[in-house]
């Protein structure tokens, strides 16, 4: 168990340790290497302002909004959010300077696209300096198949079918793609153009897919931007996240209303219309870019590292076999289907509570008070809620006129080790679930019950 959470982390700061399968013609540490080295942003992945303030053992000032600080005043608790940091109440940093508390870009973007919300300000002592090691949801999906199979009697043998109908008819359907990449991660090239369209086709029936798809993108365009903007982020030592977010809305409707990774998938053309529309200078790179990376980090977060990339395909085979020669994929596949049980509601804890557990517990034992997104270092951190030996304080906080943050109110509320609520809408092929930035709003204290109707583009509830 411990082994697949080391697995999960990723520590920028020092020489890659993962295990990886055999025969893939880009190692880990080839890539790391050239995204430091020739992307013109790449030093931003060791040298970024987080890692420094973890590093740096003073207390850590972030920032979280919320849409309900009178009931997080009246109950005097907060609760966390799953998604990309398992089990942490969704921050961004923020700058101690003279003037005030300066939000990271990230912060800055959450504030200005979120007017109805409340900003709060965390102040956390650690007890040591902090190892910036952060974790990496795309690597999950390992402890995503453990913790279902762990606790697979919860489901009746009905659910448990409808899973396992799911998940292989969605691999039948991209067994060709899914072979074309890992044919792709062990060197034998295939064209962007075509490589992208058959991405686009996949992403329905592999949902992960789309993930891998956005995240690809968001790393590219943050490493090798260089607009003026972006070279002002890098001078306070953090990565561009406007340009990811302004791709997420440009390329799926209503992403405002449902961000929702599982319907990523532009196509070859209207990738390149995408990227044009940021910043045209990286558009011609983009689609090989996607072709290479995706598929690298296709087989090193889907495959067991016992596996060949070269060697193995996923059509024609059985359920069993591919959940143990790829059970990173079917850790990702599970984990998203099974939200779509209709009594999910109520096993939602079961679940996600588990993992949560875990990497509580790991994140004490590795001296992690505030881990962080570790995909890339984009300024994604949480704070653990069971860390026994770091003090946290917080304020409500006032903007001033040049965007700084200054502590208001001090809040009486403590932040506790529990699963704020959370809703799933209905089943459709082409909307499924919300991921990341919907979350940033569940890490609120329990409310009300939840309505079990709701329109399909409803919001996930904060």
């Amino acid at each position: 168990m411990r082994d697949e959470w080391d697995h999960a982390h990723t520590d920028y700061t020092m020489p890659v340790q993962r295990r990886s399968p055999a025969s893939l013609a880009e190692s880990e540490s080839d890539w790391r290497h050239y995204l430091e080295r020739s992307a013109p942003n790449g030093w931003l992945i060791r040298e970024n302002a987080m890692a420094g303030a973890l590093a740096s053992g003073q207390p850590m000032y972030l920032l979280h909004v919320t849409k309900d600080i009178n009931a997080i005043r009246t109950s005097r608790q907060l609760h966390v959010s799953t998604g990309c940091l398992v089990g942490a109440l969704y921050c961004s940093p923020l700058a101690s300077q003279r003037e005030g508390l300066r939000p990271h870009n990230l912060g800055a973007y959450l504030m200005r696209t979120k007017p109805s919300t409340t900003p709060m300000i965390f102040e956390v002592t650690p007890d040591t300096p902090i190892r910036p090691k952060g974790v990496d949801y795309l690597h999950l999906g390992p402890i995503h198949l453990r913790t279902y199979l762990r606790y697979q009697s919860f489901l009746t043998p009905a659910e448990n079918d409808q899973l396992d109908r799911a998940v292989l008819a969605g691999l039948r359907v991209a067994a060709p793609f899914l072979d074309v990449a890992l044919q792709n991660a062990a060197g034998r090239a295939t064209t962007a153009p075509e490589f992208i369209d058959q991405l686009s086709d996949a992403v329905p029936r592999v949902p992960f897919l789309g993930y891998l798809y956005f995240e690809v993108l968001s790393e590219y365009l943050m490493l090798h931007s260089t607009t003026p903007e972006t070279k002002s982020h890098a001078q306070a030592g953090e990565l561009n996240n406007w340009l990811y977010k302004r791709l997420a809305h440009a390329a799926v409707d209503d992403m405002d209303q449902l961000f929702d990774l599982a319907r990523f998938n532009p196509r070859r053309h209207r990738l390149v219309q995408l990227i044009e529309g940021i910043e045209p200078a990286l558009a011609p790179g983009a689609a090989e870019y996607v072709r290479r990376r995706l598929s690298h980090l296709f087989a090193r977060t889907t495959l067991h590292p016992s596996q060949d990339a070269a060697s193995l395909t996923f059509q024609g085979v059985d359920l069993s076999t591919i959940q143990k020669a790829a059970p990173g994929l079917i850790g990702q596949m599970i984990f998203r289907e099974i939200r779509y049980l209709s009594r999910y509601q109520q096993l939602y804890h079961c679940f996600e509570k588990a993992k949560a557990l875990e990497a509580w517990d790991y994140w004490n034992s590795e001296g992690i008070p505030t881990p962080f997104n570790g995909v890339i270092p984009k300024g994604e951190i949480g704070i653990n809620p069971a860390y026994p030996r770091s003090a946290v304080r917080v304020w409500t906080a006032r903007q001033g006129s040049n965007g700084y943050l200054h502590p208001d109110q001090e809040i009486e509320a403590v932040l506790t080790p529990h699963l704020a609520s959370w809703w799933a809408p209905p089943r459709q092929r082409e909307a499924h679930i919300a991921t990341d930035e919907s979350r940033v709003e569940l890490a609120q204290i329990a409310r009300s019950p939840i309505p079990t109707q709701r329109s399909p583009r409803s919001k996930v509830p904060a």
